[in-house]
């Protein structure tokens, strides 16, 4: 898997946590970015991903994320 299979498989889990029918990701996209991303739909994407990809994130994993880049990176060595 590369990185835009990732984008879009993650566009639409994106767009469905933040009801955002036309959101665009972006590697810099971040939290500061989005007005709905709160601690809970960080929370909700976090687990809406693992559920996804059949993946568990760590705890250090997910505090260390700034921008969607990093999130995709990070999904891309767990589907290794």
């Amino acid at each position: 898997m590369n990185h835009n299979d990732i984008y879009k498989k993650i566009t639409p889990i994106f767009r469905e946590v933040f009801d955002d029918d036309y959101l665009e990701l972006t590697p810099d996209l971040s939290a500061h970015d989005v007005e709905e991303w709160d601690s809970l739909s960080h929370i909700r994407l976090v687990v809406s991903h693992e559920i996804e990809f059949g993946i568990k994130f760590n705890s250090s994993e997910i505090l260390e994320l700034e921008n969607v880049g990093q999130f995709v990176e990070l999904l891309l060595t767990k589907l290794d």
